[in-house]
Formats: C-alpha cells, sequence, structure tokens
C-alpha cells in the first residue's frame, strides 16, 4: 500500500495529505460542536444560550476568511493550514479547565479560536486544490473539489456522533483531551510532510488587495452568503428547537437526526458532478447553479405550504429537510466549484479566502435571525426568509460570467 502511495504523483500525495488534514480536522470540529451543544444544555443553557455560545466563532469566522486569504498568499497555504490545525488543539484545551472556570465569555473565546482555526484550515484546504491542478483541467477540478467538499460535512456529520459518544463515555473534559492529543498527532505528520509553496504567490500582495476587484467574484461571493444565510436561518436555532417544543423529540433524538442529515449532505456532494451530468469532464456554469437555487427556493416554499395546509407538521418537516438537504447541498458543492474557476492562480487564496468571508457572513446572518425570528414569531417566518434567500442568490449567481469554460 505504501509503495504505491509513494509512487503517486506529488500534486496527488499533496492532495491527500490536505484531504487528510481537513478530515481530522473536522473530526474535532463536529465533536467539538456537539459537546458544547449537549454539555451546557446539561448545565441549564436555553438553546438560544447555547447558540449565542457559537457567534464569536462565526464572528471571526468572517474576518478569519479575509484575512487568511492575504496570509496565505504571502506565507504559502500548508502554513495556515498548519496554523489552524495547532489553534484547534488550543482551543480544544481551553475547555478543560474546571466546570467554575466554563464562563460564557470564557468558552466564547475559545469558540472564537476554534472558528479561526477552522477557516483557516478550509480556506486553506479548498485554495490548495487549485493550487494543484493545471488551469485547463477544470472537469478534474469539479470532481476533486466536490470530493473534497462533500467528504469533509459526511464527516463532520460523523463528529457530531463522536462528540455525543466521548461525552457519554470519557465526560466533557476527556473528550476534549483525547480530541487534542490526536489532532496534535495530525499537526506533527503535517508540519513534516506539506510542502512549502502551495498557494504562494510569486509577488507579495498588499493587504488592501484582500477586498476583490473582480464583479464574477462579488456576485458569487453575494450568492454564497445568501445561500448560506438560506440554510442557517432555520436550521440552526429553530429547527432544532421546533423539534423539542413543538413535536417533543428527546435531545438526543434531534443530534442524531441533524447529524445523519449532515453525514448524507456530504454524500450527496461528493456525487453532484454525476446528480449534475458535469462527471465526463464537463464543468458547470453559472446558469446551471443558478437553476438549482431556483429549485431550492421552489422546495422551501413548498415546504411552507406543507406545514401550514397538511395536518403532520413532524413528517412533512421531516421529509421536507431530506428534500432541501439534498437540493443545498448540490447547490454548495457548485457554487464551490465556480469560487476555483474564477480564482487567479497566483492568487487563489486571496479570492477563495473573501468568498469564504461572505460564506461565514451568511452563517452569522443565518444564525441571529434564525434565533430572532424563531422567538418574534415561529418556524414559518423563518422559512419564508430562507426562501427569499435562496432565491437572491439564484438571481446574484446569474450575473456571474466565466471566462472561459475548460475541460479535464
Amino acid at each position: 500500500m505504501w509503495s504505491k502511495i509513494s509512487g503517486l504523483p506529488l500534486a496527488v500525495k499533496q492532495y491527500l495529505v490536505i484531504t487528510g488534514n481537513y478530515w481530522g480536522f473536522t473530526l474535532t470540529d463536529g465533536a467539538l460542536r456537539m459537546l458544547v451543544v449537549l454539555y451546557f444544555h446539561q448545565l441549564g443553557y436555553t438553546p438560544l444560550a447555547i447558540a449565542m455560545l457559537f457567534l464569536f466563532y462565526e464572528f471571526f469566522g468572517v474576518v478569519t476568511n479575509l484575512v487568511g486569504g492575504w496570509l496565505g498568499a504571502r506565507i504559502g497555504l500548508n502554513k495556515t493550514m498548519n496554523i489552524g490545525l495547532v489553534m484547534q488543539v488550543f482551543a480544544l484545551l481551553m475547555l478543560t479547565v474546571p466546570v467554575e472556570y466554563l464562563t460564557v465569555f470564557w468558552v466564547m473565546v475559545a469558540q472564537a479560536i476554534s472558528g479561526i482555526a477552522k477557516d483557516l484550515n478550509k480556506m486553506s484546504a479548498k485554495s490548495g486544490v487549485k493550487a494543484l491542478i493545471p488551469e485547463d483541467m477544470s472537469g478534474k477540478l469539479f470532481r476533486w473539489v466536490a470530493l473534497l467538499t462533500g467528504s469533509k460535512n459526511a464527516l463532520k456529520g460523523l463528529g457530531f456522533f463522536l462528540g455525543a459518544l466521548l461525552l457519554a463515555l470519557l465526560g466533557f473534559r476527556g473528550a476534549l483531551l483525547l480530541m487534542a492529543l490526536m489532532l496534535s498527532l495530525v499537526a506533527v505528520f503535517s508540519i513534516r510532510v506539506l510542502t512549502g509553496e502551495i498557494g504562494k504567490a510569486k509577488s507579495k500582495p498588499k493587504f488592501r488587495q484582500i477586498f476583490s476587484k473582480s464583479a464574477a467574484l462579488n456576485y458569487l461571493s453575494a450568492a454564497r452568503l445568501c445561500l448560506f444565510a438560506a440554510r442557517d436561518v432555520w436550521f440552526v436555532v429553530a429547527l432544532p428547537v421546533y423539534l423539542v417544543s413543538q413535536l417533543g423529540w428527546h435531545h438526543e433524538y434531534v443530534g442524531a437526526f441533524m447529524a445523519v442529515w449532515v453525514v448524507a449532505y456530504g454524500l450527496v456532494q461528493v456525487y453532484t458532478p454525476k446528480i449534475t451530468g458535469s462527471s465526463k469532464g464537463r464543468s458547470p456554469g453559472a446558469n446551471l447553479v443558478s437553476i438549482w437555487g431556483l429549485i431550492l427556493a421552489g422546495v422551501t416554499f413548498l415546504l411552507i405550504m406543507g406545514l401550514y395546509y397538511l395536518p403532520d407538521p413532524g413528517t412533512v418537516l421531516v421529509g421536507g429537510l431530506i428534500v432541501f438537504g439534498l437540493v443545498f447541498a448540490v447547490n454548495s458543492s457548485l457554487h464551490s466549484y465556480l469560487i476555483l474557476a474564477l480564482s487567479n492562480q497566483d492568487e487563489v487564496s486571496m479570492d477563495v479566502g473573501f468568498y469564504y468571508m461572505a460564506n461565514a457572513l451568511g452563517r452569522l446572518l443565518g444564525t441571529v435571525l434564525s434565533g430572532y425570528l424563531f422567538q418574534a414569531y415561529g418556524l414559518l417566518v423563518c422559512l419564508t426568509a430562507s426562501a427569499i434567500l435562496a432565491l437572491l442568490a439564484a438571481i446574484f449567481i446569474r450575473k456571474v460570467k466565466l471566462q472561459k469554460t475548460q475541460t479535464a
């Protein structure tokens, strides 16, 4: 096995290392989120208060993606990826203090560090794939991006299971210490193996260059913001609280259901090239992505109608969430390809950083709106906001113009 791996081209071996890093980080990221949710629920926090613990996590993701892309272009994506791994270890260890020191502020700071780490790692992984593939092979780029993105989300769902399992077996502190140890081993391996010039720009970009001057990239970033706000405006706070308070689900059932949903969502992303007919070297264009955005808005609208008119909201909600997840996964994977197709090879980390800044801003907006709209107006208003945001994403995508269509 090792002889086969050593005989692979350098770009493929580097892709495997980047993917392995991303996988290891993602497992701890999903597990940490579930640990925090379940443990602080045990301590008596309300669902909305628990959601607010992640406010810094999302906010600093906005900042990190904006600055991280510039940093990656200056020092190399291997270094920003490794910095993210080390910061996540530090965030995990911060939460191992005795329970009397686990104040809201302390947890929010730890979550802020974890948010910075996560977005450094994600930006580095996505940009690294672009840097490793020749510019005239966009069909292969789409398949590699779909595999990386889909496997990450599937593992995040597994991380939810892992967090709940470790909490039951080892307790909160023991689970965190074990995850910190395992991620430290990943970081040491990455520092030793990952090469130093991935994604490093030929010229040192100025800090003022972090903001995009490309109209296509700005429209795509606006679409990404709306897309992820459309998901989180009802998924982050409104959905789990509704399942518990209105449908009477137990907390462990809610966690298990959402974990399975995320795993399935990731698997759909892996197969997006086949679902969209782009698996044989044909790369998708903005028109196709816009159509999938309109389908997402339509699915959300039908879900609203079902909840309003049909007598069994539980069945409607579960079935609607499954269809929503499938269509959203395809949208997310197509968006992830478009940003790399649009990116300049020499400034890929800056373009991707700006784009994922919009992604993080969408998650932040969705999280805040989810708590506020659900508390003030209920689930149907959250879903209405989701449908409007999905429609806006499709409209913005229509304005994205690819300079050329490439094939594998």
